[in-house]
């Protein structure tokens, strides 16, 4: 798992230098590298260079960025390589000579600002410094966003399902009854409902920015697919603010909106209020629930698990993620996690860039 974690970080790094490295291609770079074998250098870079490189003038740029990744105190492969290309608009001969110089600095810069861009993925927002929290927040929005979907019972034509004999009929009906193609549809896609159930209290104050900011990220992906509270030592309602188009606005509006910000917590009876009174009501059935928490519960952890347990019979999944669950050596053993633990569908990291995609991954799937 380590190594396709590199594989799949050196492909987002070819990403942010401009290639287009997209996840399909990512896939099949780490199929083939599965297949040759990650132990032999040379291979894992014609693998790259097949899968990724979209043309030719791509090829300058991989291999810069190709040598930041990996190893770069190793020799270089001699391969024919193509230089970057350099865009003059209305420059001179004098000024041409400059350009050219400058082209292999640039590369460079670009290869280090990919490798930066891909370290602050996979740092722990509580650690960064405030330059680098405003950096990761404009990074927000590179992350990947898939509505999860559900079958509606309404059927609409499709290419193949189940025989549709009414539109079988009529098409026969206009051939005077003469025999043609069958006629079929299929169950219609819609998105199904995702809600999330931040913690604001004090011990996840290094990380409700960030989880905000995830949950503004989603809402924009499906303004009235997901829903967004807040918990501490109440349950607050924030989707209005997070509709807002503005991530800054949003995050402001919420905070004048949450009245116990980093205060205490009382997990169990807030997540009580929620399905008393949004749950069991509708909104919580058939949707995907994302509980973001560290777990520190003040109250009995007891009710606390009956309490997801609840939240599990309503939802089509529950998933927890937990800051904590990402750090090495992590084992949900305590009271509030260890109680809700039987219950969850998948309990994920949330304490990074890259832990946040992989739960937008999972709410997708």
């Amino acid at each position: 798992m380590a190594e396709v974690a590199i594989f799949v970080g050196f492909a987002h790094a070819l990403r942010e230098a401009g290639l287009s490295a997209t996840p399909d291609r990512t896939q099949a770079f780490v199929d083939a590298v599965t297949l040759l074998g990650p132990d032999r250098r040379h291979d894992v870079y014609w693998a790259g260079r097949a899968t990724l490189c979209a043309e030719p003038d791509d090829l300058g740029v991989y291999d810069q960025v190709f040598a930041a990744w990996f190893s770069p105190d190793e020799p270089r492969l001699r391969t024919r390589t193509q230089a970057a290309p350099r865009v003059v608009v209305q420059a001179g001969l004098e000024e041409s000579d400059a350009a050219g110089a400058g082209s292999t600095d640039d590369v460079h810069e670009v290869a280090m600002k990919a490798s930066r861009t891909e370290t602050l993925r996979h740092r722990d927002v509580a650690s960064l410094s405030v330059a680098e929290r405003a950096e990761v927040a404009r990074m927000f929005d590179r992350l990947t966003v898939r509505v999860p979907l559900r079958r509606s019972p309404r059927r609409i034509p499709h290419r193949r399902g189940d025989l549709d004999p009414t539109r079988t009929l009529r098409d026969q009906l206009r051939r005077a009854g003469e025999p043609g193609p069958l006629r079929f549809r299929a169950p219609r896609r819609r998105a199904r409902r995702v809600v999330l159930l931040v913690d604001v209290s004090g011990s996840m104050s290094a990380y409700a920015d960030s989880l905000l900011r995830l949950a503004h990220r989603l809402v924009s992906a499906s303004p009235r697919g997901v829903e967004v509270f807040t918990l501490g030592t109440r349950l607050t309602r924030v989707t209005a603010a997070m509709r807002m188009r503005d991530p800054e606005d949003a995050l402001a509006a919420a905070g004048a909106t949450v009245p116990d910000w980093s205060g205490g917590t009382r997990l169990g009876e807030v997540l009580q209020a929620f399905v008393d009174r949004w749950g069991q009501r509708g909104m919580a059935r058939g949707a995907v629930v994302v509980i973001a928490s560290d777990g520190w519960e003040r109250g009995d952890p007891v009710l606390l698990g009956t309490q997801v347990e609840r939240l599990r019979r309503l939802a089509y999944r529950v998933l927890w993620a937990n800051p904590h669950r990402g750090r090495p050596g992590y084992a949900p053993v305590q009271g509030g996690i260890a109680a809700v633990h039987p219950h969850l569908d998948a309990l994920v990291a949330g304490h990074s860039l890259a832990a946040f995609q992989a739960l937008l991954d999972e709410v997708g799937r």
